[in-house]
């Protein structure tokens, strides 16, 4: 059988001596307890906070900083950038044939085969100029964060359309200007990221605060 313990109840059995220790706390320090009352009462705090996601989807990864560039490291920064999207495309989005993404990536590497190798060159130099005898330590760990940075899962599909694409118009483009092409690429590219997920399961939304403001206890 179950029984709730109620407020009255516990003051009941305070005035009719049953609960010493409360009285005796009472009788001992009034002027405390004045004080206690006339204070206001503290506003109930929120069992969850949580700060609502920015546009994007809960996963929007992030480009990489480089510490400050020449002209021809900021190109090769791109043009690497722009192999990393399409390497990761190529794994990602081969559930469509239709986006050939494989075979964009495969034909990219042997078109601008010199241009790629070029980058890699200027990029090593970049961080060697930065940290010395470490610097192709450093270049592998920004070319690992480079592939991180296009990974994602709930713009997934944009990311693959749009990467399809790139890949095709960069197949056109002749060889020696891709550079300048990957300079207006990347920001593309990385846009896409940005798209909002398809599925509503994919979202994160603010919880709504939870007030605590009276526990009835029961027992048997």
């Amino acid at each position: 059988m179950l029984r709730s313990v109620s407020i009255s109840l516990i003051v009941a059995l305070a005035m009719a001596g049953s609960v010493p220790s409360l009285a005796a706390s009472k009788k001992a320090a009034p002027r405390k307890a004045s004080k206690a009352a006339s204070k206001k009462p503290s506003q109930p705090s929120p069992v969850a906070d949580i700060t609502p996601p920015k546009p994007g989807g809960f996963m929007v990864p992030k480009p990489v900083v480089l510490r400050p560039t020449k002209p021809a490291e900021a190109e090769a920064n791109a043009v690497w950038n722009v192999r990393a999207a399409l390497n990761v495309a190529a794994l990602q989005c081969q559930f469509s044939p239709f986006l050939a993404t494989v075979k964009n990536y495969n034909d990219m590497l042997k078109h601008h085969s010199e241009e790629l190798a070029r980058a890699q060159t200027v990029m090593i130099a970049h961080f060697k100029r930065y940290d010395g005898a470490r610097g192709l330590n450093s270049f592998d760990q920004y070319s690992t964060k480079i592939y991180n940075s296009f990974t994602t899962l709930d713009a997934q599909y944009r990311f693959c359309e749009v990467a399809g694409q790139v890949g095709r118009e960069v197949l056109a483009v002749p060889k020696g200007q891709l550079g300048a092409e990957a300079l207006r690429r990347n920001g593309e590219v990385r846009a896409a990221l940005m798209q909002q997920p398809l599925s509503p399961a994919l979202e994160v939304r603010a919880m709504t605060p939870i007030y605590i403001s009276e526990i009835v206890v029961t027992g048997d």
